[in-house]
Formats: C-alpha cells, structure tokens, sequence
C-alpha cells in the first residue's frame, strides 16, 4: 500500500525520553506516528485506523489562547510544563490528586495507585485552590488520586472549594464507598459536589474482573443508585480495551440511558498506557477514537451515527469527540432543534443515499476561531453533567417534536433530556504529538503552583519511570 506524508512533528523516545523529529504517515485510512532515536532505534505507533479521515477531522484553525502566568521555559516541551509561553490553551478542567491510595489494584491504572502512601494535607489542597485562582481561575476541578474516597475529610475538601469560588467541581472514583454507604454521597453533595466522574468499563463482572480485578458491577449500579438517591449526576467512564471491552460500547450507552436522567452520558477513553498496564503495547493492544466512534454506531444498530460525534471546538482535534442529545420518552437519541427558529442550537443531519452527512452547527452552539474556547468548554460540561432540575418533562416527545412554543421551557426540556457521548484518547510515550500536548486544556495541579497538561504528568517511559509525577 502506498504511504503518504500528513506532516511532521515533534514526540519522545519511548525508552530516554529524548525529544525528537516526528511525522505521521498514513496507508489508507490509517494513521501511524514515526520516529527515530538515534540509540534507541526506530518506533512507530498507529494512532487513527478508519473513517472520517485524519485530515478530515480538523476544522477551522484555533487562536491560541496563552497561559496567563506562563513559566520559564529553558528545556522545551514537555520538560517546562508549568505551562510554558510555547503552550496553546488556556485551562478547562484541573485535576487535584488528594491521594495516591486506592481500595484497588487494577492492573490498568494511570496513576499506579498503592496501597499505602501519605495523602497531600488540607493546606497544601488549599494551596492549589488559591494558586489556581491567582492563575485566571476558578476553573473547573476535578477531584482525583489514586481513590479520592479513601478519604475521610473529602467532603471537607469539596467544601473548601466551593467556598473559595469554584462552580463545578467533580469527583473521580471507582464508586465503591458511594455503593457501600448513601449517607457519605449525601455529605458529598451536601458539600458542593456537582458530579461523579464513576469508573465504568463494562456490564459485565468479567470485563472488571480482567481490567479491575473484582467483581465490580453491582457496586458500580449500587453506587448510581445512591447518586440517584441525592440528586448528583454521574457521567460513566469507560477505558477501552480492545478485545476486553471494546464490544460493550452499545450495552454501555443503553445502560446509561436508562438511568438517565442522573447519569448524563458516557465519556470514552480508549486505553493509554502509562502508569500501570499489563505489557509494552502493540499495534493490537490499541483502539482509536474513529474505531471507538464506528463502533458506538455499529453496537447501537444506527441510533447514534458516528457522523453525529464532532471534533472539539477547544482541545486539538485530533484528541476527543462529542456529542450532546436529548432523549426521547421512547428511548431515541435526538439532537435538540431550537423552537425559536433561530438556529442557535439547531444540528441537522441527513441522510443522502444510505449515507449519514454531517450537518453544520450554527449560532451560539458553533464552534468559533477565538481564544475563549476553554471558558465556553468549562461552562457547558458544568450545565449538562450536573442532576437536572427541575421537574420538567424528561426529553423531547416520542416524534421528536418539541411540544413548546416557549423559549425557557424548551431549554428546561433539553436539560432534563440532556445527555452527552465523549471521548478522550490521552497520549503515551509511544504515541504522544508535542503539537497535540500544546493544545492540551486538562490539566493537574503540581508543586510551586504549576499545572501540567494531563498526559505529560502521567507520562511514564518503557520501564514506567514518570516525567513529572513526584518521585521521578
């Protein structure tokens, strides 16, 4: 098959961690990253197998959106993170890591969580809140570790926040002590949570057998059921592994929305590996977001089309997709249309010869070229992960017709029918783009005040040895 240059730029050696020339080649459909080291040898890693094509799925150039209190940079990218002046994007969502402790030991985990470690004090998490905030904050923050419900004073914690100025904050956990006890998810949203970001790889006990090592899903549907309880939305992650997962994608989703409307949709995440994985991956060992959008199409029999699930309009492109429907009272997914006329949140797409098109979005809903892109993703992910409230009508009618002539009750109708498709496919040291880490908007707070795009503090070389979590 014949190869094609779509460019070059910049990556890592996976074993020294040098910086290096990079370029993507693509056979067919299929992407693959290149790069040579000049005492490591050669590497090249898939990173997009299928339609839509690479190309393709870029849409308009952003205008960077620079740090506001950039560090200095003296080595490059991305051994400056703090974030440097060569950094592209503002921040959306920060994670804090309260702990490194977790009531697991998966065998697939990006933090590589123990058993046993000291947790960051109260004054040192008040510290990031502050530090965040003399940088342009309050962003949104997510509360993250190894198992942030190990401990005790988390609520505390969320209060704390809450009531130095942050809107949204979220909680990221595997849900086992919100299964074991709806009194602490009640202190929790007492507290000021917002959101659960709930471990979910599957509706099966063998799938978290393999990627988890226990019997898992009656926990996790426990652990809904208290959120449920209390009026806190849950969002379900999934990781993507092929061959483990990669065929539940469907039962996922459906799952998910018949616990809508406290669950508000699903956010894939094909499997990176950092931290702690099984073994050094191959091609094979790899799932692509296109793989991941063809499927969602494919196991839901057509209801969702991959041709619905759009670039981001603020992280690079070639990062995520998304999409936001409304449901329907008979289980259809349907992306809402504005009863004003006005196309402000109108989606269209049709069909043309048995094949789906993508529409155009118009309006207050479209992606624009601005350096505000991060604020506008901040404020939408706090609106339609959060319970719903209200006790309006739960989604649109079985036609898919609006039954309102009103403005405000169709906005109230969309938000309690709101749920939302994602997904996030984080780089490694294999795969990893410098040009993609630069538009990075998801970030974790580090010591002296840094923030750190996501996939370079997890970033581990072939041996596992970190970048920039502590004890590298």
């Amino acid at each position: 098959m014949t190869e094609a240059s779509l460019g070059t730029t910049e990556s890592l050696c996976p074993v020294c961690l040098k910086r290096l020339p990079a370029r993507r080649t693509a056979e067919g459909d299929d992407v693959y990253l290149e790069k040579l080291c000049p005492e490591h040898g050669a590497f090249r890693t898939i990173i997009w197998r299928g339609p839509p094509s690479f190309p393709s799925w870029v849409g308009p150039a952003k205008q960077p959106s620079r740090p506001r209190s950039p560090t200095e940079a003296t080595r490059g990218c991305p051994f400056d993170c703090g974030l440097c002046p060569g950094h592209r994007q503002d921040t959306c969502c920060v994670l804090l890591e309260v702990t490194r402790r977790c009531n697991l030991a998966c065998p697939f985990c990006f933090a590589a969580s123990c058993k046993e470690d000291s947790d960051p004090d109260r004054t040192v998490i008040e510290g990031w809140y502050r530090s965040l905030l003399s940088r342009g904050g309050p962003y949104n923050i997510q509360l993250s570790g190894g198992e942030p419900t190990v401990r005790e004073d988390l609520p505390d914690l969320i209060a704390l926040g809450r009531s130095l100025g942050y809107g949204f904050i979220q909680l990221n956990t595997n849900g086992i002590r919100l299964a074991e006890d709806v009194r602490y998810v009640k202190s929790l949203k007492e507290a000021g949570l917002g959101c659960v970001f709930l471990q979910f790889d599957g509706t099966s006990d063998a799938v978290y057998e393999r990627m988890r090592g226990a019997a898992l899903l009656e926990a996790k549907t426990a652990a809904i059921a208290h959120c449920a309880e209390q009026h806190l939305g849950v969002i379900l992650v999934p990781t993507v592994v092929p061959g483990v997962n990669s065929e539940d994608l469907g039962k996922i989703i459906e799952y998910a929305a018949q616990r809508a409307p406290t669950v508000r949709g699903v956010h894939f995440q094909p499997v990176s590996y950092f931290g702690r994985y099984p073994r050094v991956p191959s091609d094979g060992d790899r799932i692509t977001l296109p793989e991941v959008m063809s499927g969602i199409e494919r196991q839901t029999g057509g209801r969702i089309k991959a041709s619905q699930l759009r670039p981001p309009s603020a992280e690079n492109a070639h990062c995520s997709f998304q999409a936001h429907f409304v449901l329907g009272s008979d289980g259809e997914f349907r992306q809402p249309m504005c009863p004003t006329g006005s196309g402000c949140c109108e989606v269209k797409v049709s069909e043309r010869e048995g094949e789906a098109e993508r529409g155009t979005q118009a309006g207050c809903c479209a992606p624009r070229v601005v350096a505000e892109e991060a604020s506008r993703a901040r404020q939408y992910v706090a609106r339609r992960w959060t319970f719903p409230g209200g006790d309006g009508p739960r989604g649109a009618e079985p036609d898919g017709v609006t039954k309102t002539d009103s403005l405000d009750a169709f906005l109230e109708q969309v938000e309690r029918g709101s749920f939302c498709i994602s997904g996030m496919a984080f780089q490694d040291v294999w795969n990893i783009d410098l040009e993609r880490l630069r538009d990075c908007f998801l970030h974790v707070a580090g010591d002296g005040g840094r923030v750190i795009p996501f996939c370079a503090h997890n970033l581990t070389d072939a041996l596992r040895r970190p970048l920039h979590r502590p004890g590298a």
